[in-house]
C-alpha cells in the first residue's frame, strides 16, 4: 500500500512557518509516496491554483509522486486543462497523478463561467478526450464553438487517471475510462462493495480492472493541538453536510500502530493507495507519524 499526503493549506503554512517546496521536501524525505493538492476556485476560503501548487512541489523534489486530488477539467476549456496537465507532467518528469472530479459546489461553476448542468458531460469528454491530447495527437474538441481541431505539443506519456469520488456514476467512469477508482471519506465497507462492481463494469468493458486508492482525514499522536476524531468527524459533518454519527468512525486517529491497523482495512477491502489529510497539530510531524505507519503496514 502507498501513502501520500494532502500538502498543507495556506492558513496550516502561515501558522507554521511552512511553505510548499519545504513541505513537499519533507515528506520525501520522510519516505512518503506522493503529496497531493486540491483544485479550488472561489471557494471562500484561500487557496492555490492546484497547478502552480503542484508545480512547486515538483520543482523541490525529486521522486515522490505528484497528485491532483482532484482537479477539475470541465471548468476550464479543455484544451487549457490539458496544457496544464502536460506542463505539470513534464516539468516533475513524469510523476504526476491525475486526480479528476466534477465537484465543487454551483458557486464554483458559475465563478469558471459554466453551467453547472453540464459538469457531467463536460467531464466524461474529459476524461475522454485527455490521453490524445496529452499525447500530440490531433483532437476536435466537440464543446468548444465552431469544434476546433488541436494539437498540443510538447506531448507527454498521458498520467494515471484516478477518477475521483464514491457515486456509482463514478464507479462506472472509472471502469470505463480510468486507471483508478480514488473516493474519499468512505469506510472500508464502501470500498469493498464498490471494488466488486468496479470489477463487474470493467470487465463488461474488456478493461483491466482499475486500482482503487481512497482518501482519509485524520491526525496521529496525541501531541498539544492534535484534534481528537470527534473534533475531527464534526469538521467533515459540517462541511459535507452529513450525519455525525454517518462520519464518526472515518478519522484516522491515534499512534501508527493504531492507524496502521485501520489502514489495513481499506487495503483489505481493496484500496491499494491511500492519501490522508492531516487534519491539525504539526505538519512535519504528521508527516513523519504517517511516514511510521506506512512503514508498519509493509
Amino acid at each position: 500500500m502507498e501513502i501520500g499526503v494532502i500538502l498543507p493549506s495556506i492558513g496550516m503554512q502561515r501558522a507554521q512557518g511552512l511553505d510548499l517546496p519545504t513541505a513537499a521536501r519533507h515528506a520525501e524525505d520522510a519516505g512518503l509516496d506522493g503529496v497531493w493538492h486540491g483544485d479550488h476556485l472561489a471557494t471562500g476560503t484561500p487557496s492555490l491554483d492546484c497547478a502552480v501548487a503542484l508545480a512547486a512541489a515538483a520543482a523541490a523534489t525529486e521522486r515522490i509522486g505528484i497528485g491532483a486530488s482532484v482537479f477539475i477539467p470541465a471548468i476550464r476549456p479543455l484544451v487549457w486543462a490539458a496544457k496544464q496537465i502536460a506542463s505539470l507532467q513534464h516539468v516533475s518528469g513524469g510523476r504526476l497523478i491525475l486526480g479528476v472530479g466534477s465537484g465543487g459546489g454551483p458557486a464554483q461553476w458559475a465563478a469558471a463561467g459554466v453551467p453547472y448542468d453540464r459538469r457531467g458531460t463536460r467531464t466524461e469528454t474529459a476524461l475522454e478526450l485527455l490521453p490524445a491530447l496529452l499525447a500530440g495527437d490531433r483532437v476536435r474538441l466537440p464543446d468548444e464553438p465552431g469544434r476546433p481541431e488541436v494539437e498540443l505539443a510538447p506531448a507527454v506519456a498521458p498520467p494515471p487517471i484516478w477518477v475521483g469520488n464514491a457515486s456509482s456514476v463514478a464507479i462506472r467512469r472509472a471502469a470505463r475510462l480510468g486507471d483508478a477508482w480514488f473516493p474519499s471519506l468512505v469506510p472500508p465497507a464502501e470500498i469493498a462493495a464498490g471494488a466488486e462492481r468496479l470489477a463487474g463494469l470493467a470487465a463488461e468493458h474488456g478493461r483491466p480492472v482499475p486500482v482503487i486508492a481512497t482518501g482519509v482525514a485524520g491526525a496521529l499522536g496525541s501531541r498539544p493541538g492534535v484534534p481528537t476524531r470527534e473534533q475531527i468527524a464534526t469538521g467533515i459533518s459540517g462541511a459535507y453536510g452529513r450525519p455525525i454519527e454517518e462520519v464518526m468512525s472515518l478519522p484516522i486517529t491515534g499512534d501508527p500502530h493504531e492507524a496502521a491497523e485501520r489502514l489495513a482495512a481499506y487495503r483489505d477491502a481493496g484500496a491499494r493507495h491511500i492519501v490522508m489529510g492531516i487534519s491539525g497539530g504539526d505538519w512535519r510531524h504528521q508527516c513523519d507519524l504517517l511516514a511510521e505507519t506506512r512503514s508498519l503496514l509493509r
